[in-house]
């Protein structure tokens, strides 16, 4: 058995890769299906005999430091999110490693539209808890950013099919439009924090959060950071670092930015008129820039 890449090289501990089998015992190949024999049966690289072959099994693994073989999904699950590749079993085996977690499923979802978004759903063990932040942190440990779900949903069970496997399908849609966010948040109430909110709801496709809503627990990366801080400064004028933001990730801390620059830049009365243009600033426009 090999764990190779897509140009049949072995790939390096923890790094997923697809289970090739080989050896005496391999089957010839499908039968009546040269088609499928050809695509799935390949020459063996590593094999002395001539006409040696391995087959492609489609498992994803990857080999822990002990040397042990983790199975992490089919390649046919493969997903493409803001143009990562992502196999959402790689991210259900991490969180199965939480000591909360009992069962965990992963998909893409685009129940608003738009590029879609993932969303784990979590069975947590008898009498714990599982909360969306600790999941998030404890999943930021081992695995990047963009693979992050962007919400959250706690089950008692899972929905299974007549044959019991999970029923996908059947599963429930994020109570809120980004994971992890009261519904009870404070809306945006000034001018700013409502502009500031269509910047971020436009990044992470959905509508507009609460005030204190976290950036990075509502799917944000470091890269989505990046480009609401240059819209910021394409529609309000103001130039916010992005540490500052880092340190206060949530549509009340941006506004507080961006206030303060305006405080520091303009008069009272330029900042009163600044404020009343934006109130009436047509969204068509806001769009087109």
């Amino acid at each position: 058995m090999h764990l190779l890449d897509a140009s049949l090289r072995p790939v390096p501990i923890g790094v997923p890769g697809e289970i090739y089998v080989g050896g005496a015992g391999l089957a010839r190949g499908y039968l009546g299906r040269p088609d499928l024999t050809a695509e799935r049966f390949v020459p063996d690289p590593f094999a002395g005999p001539p006409g040696a072959r391995l087959y492609r099994s489609g498992d994803l693994a990857r080999i822990d430091e002990d040397g042990d073989l983790e199975y992490l999904g089919r390649i046919d699950d493969q997903v493409k999110i803001r143009g990562f590749r992502i196999e959402p079993g790689e991210i259900e085996a991490a969180l199965l490693r939480h000591t909360a977690v009992r069962e965990a499923v992963v998909l893409v979802r685009q129940d608003g539209g738009g590029d879609g978004r993932l969303v784990a759903y979590i069975v947590p063990r008898a009498g714990q808890e599982a909360a969306p932040a600790d999941l998030r942190a404890f999943l930021k440990r081992s695995l990047p950013d963009y693979m992050l779900p962007s919400a959250f949903v706690g089950l008692e069970t899972l929905p299974t099919t007549a044959n019991g496997k999970v029923d996908r399908r059947a599963l429930p849609a994020p109570e809120t439009a980004l994971g992890g966010v009261s519904a009870a948040a404070a809306p945006p109430a000034t001018p700013i924090e409502q502009e500031l909110a269509r910047l971020w709801g436009g990044l992470l496709g959905a509508d507009a959060p609460g005030v204190e809503a976290n950036f990075f627990e509502a799917g944000g990366q470091s890269l989505l950071a990046t480009l609401l801080i240059s819209r910021v400064r394409a529609h309000l004028g103001v130039e916010v670092s992005l540490k500052d933001f880092l340190d206060r990730p949530t549509i009340r801390g941006l506004a507080e930015l961006v206030e303060a620059v305006y405080l520091r830049a303009a008069a009272p009365s330029e900042l009163d008129a600044m404020l009343g243009l934006m109130e009436g600033k047509d969204q068509a426009h806001v769009e087109e820039s």
